[in-house]
């Protein structure tokens, strides 16, 4: 089972063009899969949006009364897929943003890697639209520095990208070792970033695949905001686990 988990907070814009596409795609991929959508406590019509496609899709609909944010929000649906998930050593979770920015026609690729035998897969984004503010693109080239020294799988280049596929039987280990404490403190892009961390000592192999990202698709302002977005990384650069030194093979 394929658990395609999308955090949402005032998109209802652009969540049910996702769905539908989404609905397309794996139509055609052919696999077994279910959308989980948790509503972040939206204040515009992104339940009325959604609540339709419930009738045509493998589709449930979670919701948080208010805001938590995103990394709460991410949370839950982690903890959603594994809870729902039979066989977590071959079912996946893939996490994508319900702004459109992301592409449903990448989602095949992220699943063949996976069904390859790794067991995370992120997005390398290739931006596609000129919509990325001149901070945004900066900040994606310069931040994943802060973070050159910790334990994420050398495979994965961009730590900061939401859209990535998980083997459920790493997100319950990872679960299992808070002991019931949060997976996820550290809201935007550092979520993300933190999340790859709870489970890269669970991930015997993890790659990459190349995904467009189109800001241009987007049909509200951005909420990334580079001074938090800096701070929230800084902070998790301090507290994460350092990266092992390859053995020394020299005589």
């Amino acid at each position: 089972m394929i658990y395609i988990c999308i955090p949402a907070l005032d998109e209802a814009p652009t969540v049910g063009i996702l769905l539908w596409k989404t609905r397309q795609v794996m139509a055609e991929f052919g696999r077994d899969y279910e959308i989980l959508v948790l509503d972040d406590g939206s204040t515009d019509d992104t339940a009325e949006v959604v609540r339709p496609y419930t009738r045509v899709l493998p589709l449930t609909v979670l919701r948080n009364e208010r805001t938590e944010g995103y990394a709460a929000a991410l949370e839950r649906l982690v903890r959603e897929a594994v809870a729902r998930s039979t066989h977590p050593k071959r079912d996946l979770m893939i996490v994508m943003q319900a702004d459109f920015t992301e592409a449903p026609e990448d989602i095949p690729a992220l699943v063949k890697r996976m069904e390859g035998g790794a067991d995370v897969v992120g997005g390398t984004t290739t931006e596609v639209g000129s919509a990325a503010s001149r901070a945004l693109r900066w900040s994606r080239r310069g931040l994943p520095w802060l973070l050159s020294r910790a334990a994420f799988p050398r495979e994965i280049r961009d730590p900061f990208a939401g859209f990535r596929a998980y083997r459920v039987s790493v997100l319950k280990r990872a679960l299992g070792d808070r002991e019931g404490a949060p997976l996820l403190t550290r809201q935007g892009w550092a979520a993300n970033a933190e999340l790859l961390l709870a489970v890269a000592p669970h991930a015997r192999r993890a790659e990459a695949a190349e995904v467009g990202v189109r800001y241009d698709r987007r049909d509200r302002v951005s909420r990334f905001r580079p001074w938090s977005t800096l701070t929230e990384v800084w902070d998790l650069s301090r507290r994460a686990p350092r990266r092992t030194a390859p053995p020394d093979t020299g005589s």
